[in-house]
C-alpha cells in the first residue's frame, strides 16, 4: 500500500522473489519523493549553486551577470516531475510483472486491504504472505489563530509553485526550510527564515548549521532566529498575510511556508481492524516487520515506521523488506544478524544525509554529542577543507569544514560531517568506512587523488595521528 520509491523497491525485490504483487497507490506512481520532495527540490536548487559557484572563479565571474532565469528553472523542475503525471512509472509497474491498484487502500482485517477506487467501486485484495504498508509521511502545519484562512504553503506546495513570491516567510531550520530559503531566495523572493532555536539544521553537528547561516545571509536571507509564529492574518485570499511573531513584532508576507517536521500517513490505513492506533507511527523490528502484529504478516517501511525520514533509507528498507518476505514466502529462515541480509541496521548506524544549501552538508552516522549520548568513548577531528589544494582550485575562497568521529576503542569512524562546496561527492567514502567499519589503520592506506577535495581524507587523518 504506498507506491512511491519505497513500495516500489519491496514490489521490485517480491517479483525478484517469484511473488505475485499488487501495488496499490491512491496519488501518483512515484510518490512523495518523485513530485513534490528530492526531485523537484533538487532540481530547483541545482542551478542556484552553479550560479554561486561560478561567481566565486575569476573569468567565470566576468561571464556570468544577472539573476537566474525563474521560468526556465521552473520549466526544468516540471520536466523533473513529468509535469506531474505518471506515466513512465506507472508502465515499469507493468514491466516488472506487477499489479498496479489506483485507489485508497486501508486494511480490513489480516492479511485483506480494501481499496476504493476514483469512481467509488471497491476491490478486495487478500494477501497470501504480507502485507506491506509504505504510505510514508505528510506535513505537519501548527494550529495557530488564523492558520486555516492563510492558506500556507507546506513542502509541497515549496517544491510545485508556478510563481516566484514576491515575499516569503519560512518558518523552520530543518532541511526542508533551509533548502527552500535557498532557492527561493535565489529565484527572486525576499525571504525569511523564522527559526524557533537556537540555531539551523540542530540535529548534525553545530558547524553544519553556523555556516549554512551564513550562506544564506550572505546571499541575503533575513535569518531570525528564538523567532516563531503566535498568530496569522490573511482577510483576502489573495492578499499578503500577515504574521504575529513571539516578540509581538508583525511581519507582512505574501506567502508563508510551514517546515515544522512530519507526521505519519497512517490516520486511514484502516489500523483499528488489526489492533493498532490510526494515525500512529508504526513500530517495527530491524527486518521492518510490525511488532504489535501477531503471525508477522504486516510489514512498514519508510517514512511510516519512522526509523529514518529519508527517502534512500526506505528504498532500503523495501529491499530489506522483499527479500525478507520473498524468503520466507519460500521457506528459508532469515537473517536477522547485525548487516545480514534481512536487518535494516544502516537505519542506526551509518544514515547518510545531503544538505543541498550553499554550502552543502553532508553527514553520516553519529554526531560526536550523539556518540558520546550513546556511551561511546570519542574523539572529534576537525579539518578547515579551504587549506586543501583541491578545494582552493575549485573555487577562490573555498570555506568549508570536515569533521570525523573515532571510536577510540575499536579506532573505527562512527560518524562524519562535511560542509563545503561539491562535499556531497565525499559522503559515501565515509558511508563506505562506517558501514564497513574499516579500521583507520587500514584507511591511512587509501590514498586521495591530488588535487582534489578528497585529499581533506589525507588531511584529517594526519590530525588524528598527530
Amino acid at each position: 500500500v504506498g507506491a512511491g520509491p519505497v513500495g516500489e523497491n519491496v514490489a521490485d525485490r517480491a517479483r525478484a522473489a517469484g511473488l505475485t504483487v499488487a501495488l496499490v497507490e491512491s496519488e501518483l506512481v512515484g510518490g512523495e519523493c518523485s513530485y513534490w520532495a528530492c526531485m523537484p527540490s533538487k532540481a530547483l536548487l541545482r542551478p542556484v549553486v552553479a550560479l554561486a559557484e561560478a561567481r566565486r572563479l575569476p573569468g567565470a565571474r566576468e561571464a556570468v551577470t544577472g539573476r537566474l532565469d525563474a521560468a526556465a528553472v521552473l520549466a526544468r523542475r516540471d520536466s523533473f516531475t513529468s509535469h506531474w503525471k505518471d506515466d513512465g512509472q506507472a508502465g515499469w509497474v507493468k514491466d516488472i510483472g506487477a499489479q498496479l491498484v489506483r485507489g485508497h487502500g486501508r486494511l480490513d482485517g489480516p492479511r485483506r486491504v480494501t481499496v476504493t477506487q476514483p469512481d467509488g467501486s471497491e476491490t478486495l485484495l487478500t494477501a497470501r504472505h504480507a502485507v506491506v504498508l509504505a504510505t510514508g509521511s505528510r506535513a505537519v502545519v501548527p494550529d495557530l489563530p488564523g492558520v486555516a484562512e492563510a492558506g500556507p504553503w507546506t513542502s509541497r506546495e515549496a517544491t510545485s509553485s508556478s510563481v516566484v513570491p514576491e515575499r516569503l516567510a519560512v518558518v523552520g531550520g530543518g532541511v526542508v526550510g533551509v533548502e527552500m530559503a535557498t532557492a527561493w531566495n535565489a529565484l527572486g523572493s525576499e525571504v525569511t527564515l523564522l527559526v524557533r532555536g537556537a540555531g539551523l539544521l540542530p540535529n548534525l553537528e553545530p558547524f553544519a548549521g553556523d555556516l549554512v547561516t551564513a550562506g544564506l545571509t550572505e546571499a541575503g536571507v533575513d535569518v531570525r532566529t528564538e523567532a516563531s509564529v503566535t498568530e496569522l492574518h490573511r482577510p483576502d485570499p489573495d492578499g499578503p498575510v500577515t504574521l504575529t511573531l513571539n516578540d509581538g513584532s508583525e511581519l507582512e508576507v505574501d506567502e508563508i511556508l510551514f517546515a515544522t517536521g512530519r507526521a505519519p500517513r497512517s490516520e486511514d490505513l484502516g489500523l483499528d481492524t488489526v489492533g493498532l492506533k490510526p494515525g500512529s507511527w508504526l513500530e517495527v523490528d530491524d527486518s521492518c516487520r510490525v511488532t504489535a502484529v501477531a503471525d508477522g504478516w504486516l510489514w512498514a517501511v519508510g517514512d511510516v515506521n519512522h526509523r529514518a525520514l529519508l527517502t534512500h533509507q526506505g528504498k532500503y528498507q523495501g529491499r530489506i523488506t522483499g527479500d525478507a518476505i520473498g524468503a520466507l514466502a519460500a521457506g528459508r529462515p532469515l537473517d536477522t544478524t547485525p548487516w545480514g541480509s534481512h536487518t535494516a541496521t544502516s537505519d542506526a548506524a551509518s544514515v547518510p544525509q545531503v544538505v543541498f544549501t550553499d554550502p552543502e552538508v553532508a553527514a553520516v552516522g553519529l554526531t560526536a554529542a550523539q556518540a558520546e549520548r550513546a556511551g561511546l568513548r570519542v574523539r572529534a577531528v576537525d579539518y578547515e577543507i579551504g587549506r586543501v589544494a583541491g578545494a582552493s582550485l575549485y573555487a577562490d575562497g573555498y570555506q568549508g569544514r570536515a569533521r570525523i568521529v573515532v571510536d577510540l576503542d575499536r579506532e573505527v569512524l562512527v560518524g562524519a560531517t562535511f560542509v563545503g562546496a561539491a562535499v556531497s561527492e565525499l559522503l559515501h567514502s565515509a558511508t563506505i568506512a562506517i558501514t564497513a567499519e574499516v579500521p583507520l589503520s587500514r584507511l591511512w592506506h587509501a590514498v586521495p587523488s591530488y588535487p582534489t577535495i578528497s585529499e581533506v581524507w589525507l588531511r584529517l587523518l594526519e590530525t588524528y595521528r598527530g
